[in-house]
């Protein structure tokens, strides 16, 4: 009985392998894409096979303009973004020095000052 078994799932498999595999080359040809119109024998038929690989490729280009153009203005936003942060990075840094330069000037005006007062005194005290 196991042989018998075996068998018809063997023929079964024999006959349905070229079912599936027919049914898929039907399924490829609904779909849409660039055909060889010189099998074509009639003039009806290959023009009709023309104008479908025109429609395909209008389809086709109209997409990628629209994408390319989808990918284009989100570069355009992210460089007006890093724009806009790399202005006020630079206003931070002009910021910073000029702190950092006021506060030289600071330090300079204070180390200048003690020496300043230290020989007015002195002269004070000599005039007296």
């Amino acid at each position: 009985m196991p042989n018998s078994m075996a068998g018809k799932a063997a023929c079964a498999f024999a006959v349905l392998v070229p079912c599936m595999l027919a049914s898929a080359a039907a399924r490829a040809q609904d779909v849409p894409g660039i055909e060889i119109c010189t099998v074509e024998k009639t003039m009806e038929r290959r023009t009709s096979c023309l104008q479908s690989n025109v429609d395909f490729l209008q389809k086709t280009m109209t997409k990628l303009s629209a994408d390319h153009q989808q990918k284009l203005d989100a570069a355009n936003r992210q460089i007006e973004g890093l724009k806009a942060t790399v202005a006020s990075l630079q206003k931070i840094v002009d910021d910073l020095q000029a702190a950092s330069r006021k506060a030289i000037e600071d330090q300079k005006k204070k180390t200048d000052a003690p020496a300043a007062k230290d020989g007015v005194p002195a002269a004070k005290d000599g005039a007296k």
